[in-house]
């Protein structure tokens, strides 16, 4: 219905912008308001959601964001305002690197994704965000549980593993990486 909104941004919220397109104020929830410059002319790239008892615009930088946006929405159990939030926390970019490298726990920090949510998205959107073929999704839980055996706390454990999203790595490869990272 609705593909983008071109106009100077008006207000900046916590979680939403309003652009003024013609001297008509629009809400539109976005994932980075802190991206936006008050008084700025932008392009927005929308989606509209329409439901039985509200309707809202998510807006987004680029169409890029807005296709990550659409193809978390087709996954079983997330809806805009969760699949919103889970980008709020990251970037798409990072987003697509962990589906491909099924890298679980990193998923599951995102707001309102837990273990069941994490492993669907990657059941779900395997192959459809990226090329290449893809590793184990235990392969993470498995590196997680060795780094705890060893004596390291879940918190470092998690926040390392975060950062490693690697296609086609190998267990071996990704608890080598988290060990060099956990060790300076």
């Amino acid at each position: 219905m609705y593909s983008y909104l071109k106009g100077k941004v008006a207000i900046i919220q916590k979680d939403s912008i309003v652009v003024d397109v013609n001297d008509i104020g629009y809400i539109v929830l976005v994932s980075h308001p802190e991206t936006f410059v008050l008084g700025e002319t932008t392009t927005v790239y929308l989606h509209f959601v329409v439901r039985e008892d509200e309707h809202f615009l998510v807006g987004f930088r680029t169409t890029a964001e807005r296709d990550v946006f659409l193809q978390l929405l087709s996954v079983k159990g997330i809806g805009p305002k969760t699949a919103l939030n889970a980008l709020s926390a990251t970037t798409s970019d990072e987003l697509v690197k962990a589906i491909a490298a099924n890298n679980i726990t990193f998923l599951k920090k995102l707001p309102g994704i837990g273990a069941k949510a994490a492993a669907q998205i990657i059941l779900d959107l395997k192959g459809q965000l990226s090329d290449g073929t893809k590793g184990d999704p235990s392969q993470y839980e498995e590196v997680r549980s060795a780094l705890k055996s060893l004596g390291f706390r879940v918190g470092e454990i998690d926040h390392v593993l975060m950062g490693i999203n690697i296609v086609n790595a190998t267990s071996e490869e990704i608890l080598r990486l988290a060990l060099a990272k956990l060790r300076k």
